[in-house]
């Protein structure tokens, strides 16, 4: 592994700033001069003032066209964009009324959030990029990678004219998979050139990553991946992915090494519609049959992973802020000697930063695929002035807000950073996840960010008390008084009379505010209560049918807020602390 670290700077030079100012510049013009024309930007309230200053000037050539945007367009929410994605709900869907709706052209696909709270997924619209959005360099060269990832989408929007003509298939489907799609210019139309084929440095069959039920769509991937000893990398959307898929190894343990042995597919859950493309890729493999029985099957030895494919090296996925958690079982199964890596830190809206040195799964340098601008969040006034990158502080907490190619104007992305510097090399800042915004509880007398939510599992996660593998959080008022509740999943075996007082005592070491309110009888202790094994790979898997989308985007949220989801998750519960 590379020895050479980039330390970020806490100062930036006058020399990079002057850097950082000239690309900035140079971008936002750019991205103006792409989408002024489109309707988002002719019709929209938000943009109305700074159309009128710029209607008379050169977009390219007058300087004074980028201090307008700076002054003139306020941040803005999704509410702003709603409307305009809506249109591509119509039926029909004319292309007079989306074609350069918020960038020029027709979208390329049309992602859906993942939908952590209760409300409606949001929708957004895709474009065309000559350079589409990549993570940043691979730490380590590997030949064989396991991919689990869907390829499946639902609808497509067709668009067509006013008499009747289909001019654009627009897949509705994950960020994630439209990415990949785009990446590769893998399109919906060529789909089933590609469904019995195995791509080069791949060990799954495309027609994998058209099995939209999340269990099937595991163990299948699993299967291949199980068959091939040659892997040297496994990547997937979300660490805890590959946990899910690590659990349901285990449970077929005994399946998936017979269909090894005789070459044969099992018989998963709806998989019937790709079972002739899997079968054309399965062969009978006895040797590696035995080589797996001997080894035995997952969370039975730690490095079981190293064990099962002697040449993996490097792991990739997204395992910063909530996803961390995860790490130190998944490094259990990986072994000491796989590299982890986190590439990039993205959200359904845009690339937000890549990954600063390969093996810091925490820390990220601003991207420049589009411009991102900051909003202070000690700024306590209910207008804070949009900052630019050299305007930021190391050691304070930001906003992003996104101004993008895909047609999104100073659009405020619901998380929240912290800047810890500049990049030495190119001046931009580097910083590191938090917390979710708007993703919180309210218990009566106080807020509880995510971050807190986090920083309390891990006080009262341990071998004393209750190893914690995931977990979800809820208002727990089944009781007066009401308090915070969580929902966890465990290894090994519950210490009842620790656990509710050590989370406590991490949740009161958030704020004084906690407990005062004990002390008053406002709040009572957390309540833990433990779900069966699998329940939350369950989860995952019910939300992506209710969704209607593929298996791999689907995130367990740190906050349940949705009644269903509640009462499903009680519905699951094995034992309460």
């Amino acid at each position: 592994m590379p020895t050479s670290m980039v330390h970020p700077i806490t100062t930036l030079t006058p020399e990079l700033e002057v850097v950082l100012k000239e690309d900035a510049d140079r971008r936002l013009v750019n991205l103006i001069a792409t989408n002024i024309n489109t309707r988002y930007a002719r019709s929209s309230s938000q943009l109305s003032d700074f159309r009128l200053a710029i209607e008379d000037k050169d977009i390219q050539n007058d300087e004074s066209v980028l201090s307008d945007f700076r002054r003139l367009i306020p941040p803005a929410n999704y509410e702003s964009y709603r409307p305009f994605y809506e249109k591509l709900n119509c039926r029909p869907c004319k292309s007079s009324e989306v074609e350069n709706l918020l960038a020029p052209g027709f979208p390329i696909h049309s992602p859906l959030s993942s939908s952590t709270t209760n409300k409606k997924s949001k929708q957004f619209a895709k474009y065309f990029r000559s350079q589409p959005y990549t993570g940043g360099p691979s730490p380590l060269r590997v030949a064989v990678t396991s991919l689990p990832y869907t390829f499946a989408y639902r609808g497509p929007i067709e668009v067509v004219t006013d008499s009747g003509e289909v001019v654009k298939r627009i897949p509705i489907c994950n960020e994630s998979t439209g990415m990949v799609r785009a990446e590769n210019n893998w399109s919906i139309e060529t789909d089933g050139t590609r469904m019995a084929s195995i791509l080069p440095g791949q060990v799954a069959p495309w027609a994998t990553g058209f099995i939209i039920h999340h269990r099937s769509f595991l163990l299948i991937h699993a299967l291949f991946t199980l068959a091939n000893p040659s892997v040297e990398g496994i990547t997937m959307s979300f660490v805890v992915t590959f946990m899910d898929m690590v659990h349901r190894i285990r449970e077929e343990w005994s399946t998936l090494i017979s269909s090894i042995r005789n070459g044969t597919i099992p018989d998963f859950e709806q998989i019937d519609h790709v079972r002739t493309y899997l079968q054309l890729n399965m062969h009978a493999d006895p040797q590696r049959a035995d080589e797996l029985q001997q080894i035995g099957p997952p969370l039975s030895f730690p490095g079981w992973a190293q064990r099962v494919w002697p040449s993996l090296k490097l792991f990739t996925g997204i395992c910063s802020g909530a996803f961390a958690a995860q790490l130190p079982q998944i490094r259990s199964v990986l072994g000491p000697n796989v590299a982890i890596y986190n590439p990039w830190y993205a959200c359904t809206e845009c690339l937000i930063g890549r990954n600063l040195n390969p093996y810091d799964t925490e820390t990220f340098v601003v991207s420049t695929d589009d411009l991102i601008e900051f909003l202070d969040m000690t700024d306590d006034s209910t207008n804070g002035d949009v900052l630019q990158a050299w305007d930021l502080r190391p050691g304070t907490f930001y906003q992003p807000v996104s101004t993008t190619y895909d047609g999104l104007w100073r659009y405020l992305i619901d998380d929240v950073i912290q800047v810890v510097g500049f990049d030495p090399r190119i001046g931009l800042p580097v910083f590191r996840y938090s917390r979710r915004k708007n993703l919180e509880i309210r218990l009566p007398h106080a807020l509880v960010t995510d971050a807190d939510l986090l920083a309390v599992v891990y006080g009262f996660s341990g071998e004393d008390t209750v190893e914690v593998q995931e977990f979800t959080t809820v208002v727990d008022d089944r009781t007066f008084p009401l308090t915070l509740g969580f929902f966890v999943s465990i290894t090994g075996s519950p210490n009842a009379n620790l656990a509710r007082q050590k989370a406590f005592t991490a949740l009161a070491a958030t704020s004084e505010e906690h407990q005062i309110a004990f002390d008053n009888n406002e709040i009572d202790l957390p309540t833990i209560r433990i779900v069966k094994p699998g329940t939350f790979a369950d989860y995952r898997r019910w939300r992506g049918e209710t969704m209607n989308v593929g298996a791999g985007q689907i995130k367990l949220p740190s906050v349940l807020f949705d009644p269903k989801a509640q009462e499903w998750m009680s519905e699951r519960v094995m034992t309460e602390l």
